[in-house]
């Protein structure tokens, strides 16, 4: 079965929506499922001119990301910027929480740290910032791999556990 990726990052201009659905496509070619919220989420402009009002709209953002992070099996965390999206941290902070694995993708040199992510967001992330889509390939095909081998090795136990019964 395919693993399912959300996409954290922000989307605000023309460059972060296109970068955003490089990352998708990329994913895509891997062998992923996704989840881009920019495209398979709600957006509040939308909303508001279906004429839902405000409240409601924020709402059904919140439940739809929130529902999508908690059916992911991974989330990959656009690092990109001086300080990264706040709604990407929040996004990795319950995925995170949600026992998921997270990744970060970093491009960009420029942190607020002198030269170093804030200390929460290594933390979530476990050490796995990529910084560039080769590196992220490799990172997340050593997790599937690993996953898969774990997967293999408690099926093995499970029919141990089966024929000595």
């Amino acid at each position: 079965m395919k693993k399912k990726v959300y996409i954290a990052g922000p989307l605000f201009s023309e460059s972060e929506l296109e970068f955003n659905r490089r990352m998708n496509e990329f994913l895509n070619n891997l062998g992923f499922n996704t989840f881009l919220p920019q495209e398979d989420g709600h957006l509040l402009s939308e909303l508001k001119e279906e004429g839902f009002e405000k409240e409601n709209a924020i709402q059904m953002i919140f439940q739809k990301d929130l529902k999508e992070i908690k059916d992911c099996d991974i989330l990959v965390f656009i690092m990109d910027g001086r300080v990264p999206d706040e709604g990407a941290c929040i996004e990795i902070g319950l995925a995170y929480a949600y026992e998921k694995e997270c990744f970060g993708l970093k491009t960009d040199s420029r942190s607020l740290m002198s030269n170093m992510d804030n200390p929460l967001i290594i933390g979530a992330l476990k050490g796995r910032i990529a910084k560039s889509f080769p590196e992220l390939e490799s990172l997340l095909k050593s997790f599937i791999k690993d996953d898969f081998i774990t997967s293999q090795s408690s099926k093995s136990v499970y029919r141990e556990r089966i024929i000595m019964s």
